[in-house]
């Protein structure tokens, strides 16, 4: 995995993690699962990338 997906990965996450949190903060529904679904598909990339990195 290179350095840059990592950090993209990563960035995509911690996007997720804070809307999330604003829309916990804030009672908005709509916010809190577009955080939750941005932190899970940042997840998912970072786990598709390491078994790609597996079968080098």
């Amino acid at each position: 995995m290179s350095g840059v997906d990592k950090m993209k990965n990563k960035a995509q996450e911690l996007a997720g993690e804070g809307k999330e949190s604003v829309g916990d903060a804030t009672d908005n529904r709509d916010l809190q699962a577009e955080g939750e679904k941005d932190k899970m598909a940042g997840n998912l990339k970072q786990a598709g990338e390491k078994v790609k990195d597996a079968f080098k």
